[in-house]
């Protein structure tokens, strides 16, 4: 079983490093209208926004992730444009007392349901560790830096696979097919005649950007973006 405390950690490290070598910050990354400047205020931000919800679940503060969407994206842009030694140290030190937090997050608090905003979308208090893991890592690939899902170890491609597939077939379109990894693995959904096939991380790619490079198949279904 992967200890994603651990990897948040080592995830982390990684991200740091990279970033520190990065020379410009204003350069597109691979999230549209985001600059890796927003990617890395972004992480920042959401460091500080999971750790109020630890707290709503460890101490009930009744705090949600964030104000509100807008909240959230002014929050972003007003980090926007500073020293990038600036920016990445913030990233750094963010994550410090949030891992000190996530370790508070016991069995008890898996079912506490938790808001991303007032009135807004819910996930329960057992998903946190597992989120912020995704964070990093997703993020990590979308500075566009050289970092990317063929780097990650075979547990966390297949833990990132099964979870985009749960989020996918609890979509509004759940999809047919039979995903086949280059590695021998299968995840036959639904009933359709068709398979597409990938590297692990080829396959998570697509189901985690809808970027379909490294994937192939005769009909290769759309997937619907941002579950």
């Amino acid at each position: 079983m992967t200890d994603l405390l651990a990897a948040i950690d080592q995830q982390t490290g990684l991200l740091v490093a990279d970033a520190r070598a990065v020379d410009d910050l204003s350069a597109p990354s691979l999230c549209e209208g985001w600059s890796r400047d927003h990617v890395l205020n972004h992480i920042a931000r959401n460091a500080e926004a999971m750790s109020r919800l630890v707290g709503s679940a460890v101490d009930g503060t009744g705090e949600t992730m964030y104000a509100s969407p807008e909240g959230r994206d002014e929050d972003i842009n007003a980090g926007v444009g500073r020293p990038g030694g600036t920016v990445v140290d913030e990233v750094e030190a963010t994550s410090v007392p949030l891992a000190q937090d996530l370790r508070r997050l016991t069995p008890a608090h898996a079912d506490i349901v938790l808001e991303r905003t007032p009135g807004g979308p819910t996930f329960k208090g057992g998903m946190l560790t597992f989120m912020r893991l995704r964070e990093v890592v997703y993020h990590h690939v979308d500075l566009d830096t050289g970092f990317g899902f063929d780097d990650l170890a075979a547990d966390l491609q297949l833990l990132f696979i099964e979870n985009e597939i749960k989020r996918q077939q609890g979509g509004p379109t759940p999809l047919s097919v039979t995903i086949r990894s280059d590695e021998g693995d299968a995840w036959p959904l639904g009933t359709a005649d068709r398979d597409v096939t990938g590297s692990r991380a080829g396959i998570l790619l697509w189901l985690a950007r809808q970027d379909s490079s490294g994937v192939r198949g005769d009909a290769i279904p759309e997937l619907t973006a941002g579950l």
